[in-house]
């Protein structure tokens, strides 16, 4: 029978069929100790001279590291292995006898391992990162059916800008322009009209000449919106969607956090209710810890750094002033100067991780805020439609997927948190 190493203890002491590739193997002379992995686990695989065919030993001395093969034999328990279990190997035939394989076991400097990061996606270590990855996202795409969101999806080429025109990337669409999208939000918000509460998933793209640990080029993004939603609500949904994924994190994914040795007293911190501090505040929290920040400034890395190692839990800075964010967030009602938006920002240092904000459904509001942005109104009529066809107080918030795996798995840089990164120097492989 064939079966996955992920559901190995259902077949303790039977007989099974696994296919896989061989990642290490040693030889005692009479034994070989095979190191086995299928994509759902390791295990160990015994060969004893004595108890297979000739056939199965003269496959065992050819083996090589990475060579596919298929290996039938009995499941026992084993303590003293990390997976808990060995196979008793009865059988081995060879699928593909691999190549000398190219990243070996000593050190290689991370541009070698970017070259052939086709490979390098099968180390433990990169395996483990994909793997909390795919909790992650299954975990956000939970929660949102648990709070009656419903997934769209919207279109990457757009006929214009939605974050600012600095970043996009341009191309050519039947002799028009048009441009990877830096966000899904505005499409998303005519949704909610449809069906309320809606989310799409999906990638993202910002040329931006930036070659810090916390950027990609082309990145994913999980942009909600809900109908009759507002500012402190938007931010109470924020705040139980970490708290959310962070949990089934924890629960599901100890044996990876372990193989990145994961420090995870700080995640099991995360509870809510988050921390949360207006602009105004974080100017002066920057300014007591010596950093010369002045109204009017954006954070950037080093400054959410401070701000995020002053907290146990993720912090929200709210009340940014309206010049230095997009166009269609709501101004507040109490200080015009500022918007009704927020940046979530992770603990340890790791950042903003969610940006939001509720936005204007006023429509002679939002026809002012293009002006003064210098948008091309004809550009933005289907959205000026929004406002004027059943408009209703909505909120919303994208949260960047790389930046919350690199936080929750501890990463160094951002580069490892995605199976194939784009940054300004990288487009293969």
């Amino acid at each position: 029978m064939y079966i996955y190493l992920k559901d190995i203890n259902k077949y303790l002491d039977k007989v099974v069929i696994l296919k896989g590739w061989v990642f290490n193997f040693r030889s005692s002379g009479s034994i070989y100790f095979i190191q086995f992995r299928d994509g759902s686990g390791q295990i160990q695989g015994v060969v004893s001279k004595k108890e297979v065919n000739q056939i199965t030993w003269e496959n065992c001395q050819k083996l090589t590291i990475e060579s596919s093969i298929v290996m039938t034999g009995r499941v026992y328990e084993e303590k003293r292995s990390p997976a808990g279990y060995e196979m008793a190997v009865e059988k081995l035939e060879i699928i593909n006898l691999a190549e000398e394989y190219p990243i070996a076991k000593k050190d290689h400097g991370v541009d070698f391992l970017m070259e052939y990061r086709h490979l390098w996606l099968r180390s433990s270590r990169q395996s483990a990162i994909l793997k909390i990855r795919d909790e992650i996202i299954w975990a956000i795409r939970s929660f949102m059916r648990q709070n009656n969101f419903t997934l769209t999806d919207s279109p990457i080429l757009t006929p214009t800008s939605c974050e600012g025109t600095t970043t996009l990337f341009k191309t050519d669409y039947f002799s028009e322009p048009a441009y990877l999208s830096q966000s899904g939000q505005l499409y998303s918000e005519a949704a909610i009209f449809a069906l309320g509460r809606v989310y799409d998933f999906g990638p993202t793209f910002r040329a931006e000449k930036s070659k810090t640990r916390r950027h990609l080029t082309e990145f994913w993004m999980m942009d909600a919106e809900a109908a009759f939603v507002e500012h402190e609500e938007n931010m109470k949904i924020q705040e139980n969607l970490i708290s959310y994924v962070v949990e089934q994190v924890l629960q599901n994914r100890q044996e990876e956090l372990k193989i990145l040795e994961r420090d995870i007293k700080p995640l099991e911190k995360i509870k809510s209710p988050f921390n949360k501090i207006t602009y105004d505040r974080a100017i002066k929290l920057l300014n007591k810890k010596g950093i010369k920040a002045k109204w009017g400034d954006d954070f950037g890395a080093d400054e959410e750094t401070i701000i995020s190692k002053s907290y146990d839990n993720p912090v929200f800075i709210e009340k940014f002033p309206a010049e230095i964010k997009a166009f269609y967030m709501k101004p507040d009602p109490n200080d015009k100067r500022l918007v009704l938006g927020s940046d979530l920002i992770a603990t340890e240092g790791y950042g903003e991780i969610i940006g939001g904000s509720q936005r204007i459904d006023d429509l002679k509001t939002l026809e002012q805020k293009l002006k003064e942005y210098k948008l091309q109104r004809k550009d933005f009529e289907w959205y000026l439609d929004l406002r004027r066809y059943g408009s209703v107080p909505h909120s919303g918030f994208g949260l960047g997927i790389e930046r919350t795996v690199a936080w929750i798995c501890g990463l160094d840089h951002i580069r490892e948190t995605i199976p194939f990164p784009r940054t300004i120097n990288r487009l293969r492989p």
